[in-house]
């Protein structure tokens, strides 16, 4: 796939030369204006008092002497959300505790029961060494949550009670602020599912491509030529087509043993199908140097989105990853949602060894997927099965991978295998075989095996 590579990394180029730049982003307000490219709005938690003190009728907790330590916000009213997250200092500092919110919709004024948000301790993220943990400041977060349209919020986290003679409460990281993002509206071009609505209507994306930013065309020229330049969706093929494109795509260079087995592209909506703010990321890629194993994921956002949402969910989930935790980009190199619709993740080409921020310890020669969801006690649909199946049968198809096999990767350091250590996976493994973590999620994890058959299916092998 070199010669691939160096072609499309040509074609980016001219591409973005032939542009106008984007203006810069500006500084974020801790109560930015909605605004169509989203905004976040940070908050610093404080310590709580007792609960006589607390919302009437609202469960309290004591920050009492003897207590574990407990931070929060008080009911406060802010610019409308629709996504939270819980964020601090220092990356390699873990959250043991627990984490809850409660938000008032702007649709019907009334408050949310208090919701669990997810605790993550570094499972989602880049390796230790990754060059964005060089570029940025890291902060490690909670999972994001999905909480729809919102304009008031109430926080509590309270750490983890110690063992009754043995152990000390935890206590809390230093800095820890409520996140609240809003993910701007739709783009013009882009319906509810990411299809094209422009002068043509056809979804196909092949209309006429209006003055792109720099990053626009960057991220959009590295999936030429699988679609035009300003495509909002790289659209489905069959197994023939599929392994011509590959083979087109590649310059030849696809290996004998890779070209019988490509199984038939989906569907997918771009970056600019769904919204993203191309200003966010920082700019140009990385890549690796193949692709080994799949790594499924849920995003632990929960399911109270309907699939018309899943464009805003993803930019929320976006600018969650970049402005929040300090990612270089968004996070998995793939999204899917409970629909089975196929999103294009991290920027780079959908086609290519794209490092991410998925698995820490495992980013390297690996792609993640998200189902977008929380599937811990929760079945995914069918839809998303499938779709987790014929995505994965096209793109480690491409690289040669046999679904049901097993593969090598080298570890860059994480809470199950230390640096250094060689670890036998599944080429399509899920989260938590990779890092001590739930993800993806119980019902989820117990369909990996049915993917497995039907991605090796897919791409036509015996």
């Amino acid at each position: 796939m070199r010669g691939f590579l160096a072609s499309s990394i040509g074609v980016a180029t001219a591409a973005v030369l032939a542009l106008p730049l984007a203006l810069p982003t500006p500084a974020l307000a801790e109560t930015a204006p909605v605004t169509p490219a989203g905004s976040t709005q940070s908050l610093p938690l404080v310590p709580l008092g007792p609960s006589a003190t607390r919302t009437p009728g609202v469960p309290g907790m004591s920050a009492s002497a003897g207590r574990p330590e407990t931070q929060g916000l008080t009911t406060r009213e802010v610019k409308t959300f629709s996504l939270v997250g819980v964020v601090w200092d220092d990356a390699t500092t873990e959250l043991h505790g627990r984490v809850q919110v409660r938000t008032r919709s702007t649709r019907t004024a009334t408050w949310s029961d208090w919701q669990d948000v997810e605790t993550h301790n570094g499972e989602h993220a880049a390796d230790l060494d990754a060059a964005e943990r060089g570029s940025r400041q890291i902060r490690g977060a909670t999972a994001p949550l999905w909480v729809g349209e919102s304009d008031a919020v109430e926080v509590r986290v309270q750490a983890e009670p110690g063992a009754p003679t043995t152990r000390a409460p935890s206590r809390l990281p230093t800095g820890m602020r409520i996140e609240l993002v809003d993910p701007g509206a739709d783009t013009p071009t882009t319906g509810s599912d990411g299809k094209n609505t422009g002068p043509d209507g056809d979804g196909k994306g092949e209309v006429a491509v209006p003055a792109m930013s720099m990053g626009t065309a960057e991220a959009s020229a590295a999936n030429v030529p699988h679609a035009s330049l300003g495509a909002n969706e790289i659209t489905a093929l069959d197994k023939a087509d599929s392994t011509a494109d590959a083979v087109f795509a590649s310059d030849g260079e696809l290996t004998a043993a890779a070209a019988p087995y490509i199984g038939p592209r989906p569907r997918i909506v771009t970056r600019k199908g769904w919204g993203a703010d191309e200003g966010l990321r920082e700019s140009g890629f990385v890549y690796t140097s193949t692709v080994k194993a799949a790594f499924v994921h849920h995003s632990a956002s929960g399911n109270n989105y309907a699939c018309k949402d899943a464009p805003a969910v993803l930019r929320s989930l976006y600018r969650y990853h970049v402005i929040s935790n300090g990612w270089r980009d968004f996070g998995y190199n793939f999204a899917v949602d409970k629909c089975g619709t196929v999103y294009e993740g991290r920027a780079g080409g959908v086609s290519k060894a794209v490092l991410g921020a998925h698995t820490m310890g495992f980013n390297t020669n690996s792609m993640g997927v998200a189902v977008l969801g929380t599937f811990t006690s929760t079945a995914p649909p069918a839809a998303v099965v499938d779709s987790v199946a014929r995505l994965t049968a096209w793109k480690l198809g491409l690289f040669g991978r046999d679904p049901r096999a097993k593969t090598t990767l080298t570890s860059g350091g994480g809470n199950l295998f230390p640096k250094g250590k060689n670890v036998s996976m599944n080429v399509i493994s899920g989260h938590r075989d990779g890092f001590a973590t739930q993800c993806p999620g119980t019902k989820l994890y117990g369909k990996l095996p049915t993917t497995r058959t039907t991605s090796a299916k897919l791409q036509g092998r015996p």
